[in-house]
């Protein structure tokens, strides 16, 4: 199930968008400013890239700190899970140093905001409060993807080991 598979998902209107001052979150490709769909490609905009979906030619530049877990836009197993858990972890550890931290994925909706949620509510927000800022933030089809909804309700420790239980 990937974002970019369901045609009634309208690409964002912007590469990227800053949930909170330093995190932003955003895609490989949006709608520009003509209406059609552009390519969004990092240069050295941020200091730490965290990209879930990688694609040849979108950056970052060469000497930018860069962080790649492929993960699916559907269920993900323990291992999957811990990951993003990490980028989470590594995402706040940069914003705590002053640093920005773009989390990336095919659109910018579902794998990036479940790593941004999961920032969020490490630094104290409700698994609620995150999704529906992201949502304010990114686009109202951030998060899209029910099952990370339920991932992040339950809290992601918790449906690491569930997922591992099963597997």
């Amino acid at each position: 199930m990937r974002t970019r598979s369901k045609p009634d998902v309208p690409a964002p209107e912007s590469a990227w968008s800053e949930v909170v001052p330093g995190l932003w979150m955003g895609g490989h490709e949006y709608t520009g400013a003509l209406g059609h769909l552009e390519f969004a490609v990092v240069r050295n905009e941020f200091d730490l890239v965290q990209t879930l979906l990688r694609l040849p030619g979108h950056g970052p530049d060469p000497g930018v700190r860069h962080q790649v877990w492929p993960i699916p836009d559907g269920p993900l197993d323990g291992t999957q899970l811990a990951g993003v858990i990490r980028l989470a972890e590594a995402a706040c550890e940069a914003m705590s140093e002053g640093r920005s931290v773009l989390v990336r994925c095919y659109h910018g909706y579902n794998r990036s905001g479940l790593v941004v949620a999961h920032a969020l509510m490490r630094q104290g927000s409700s698994a609620e409060a995150a999704i529906r800022l992201i949502r304010d933030r990114r686009s109202s089809w951030a998060l899209h993807n029910e099952l990370f909804v339920e991932y992040l309700r339950a809290g992601l420790a918790t449906a690491r080991l569930l997922e591992e239980l099963t597997e």
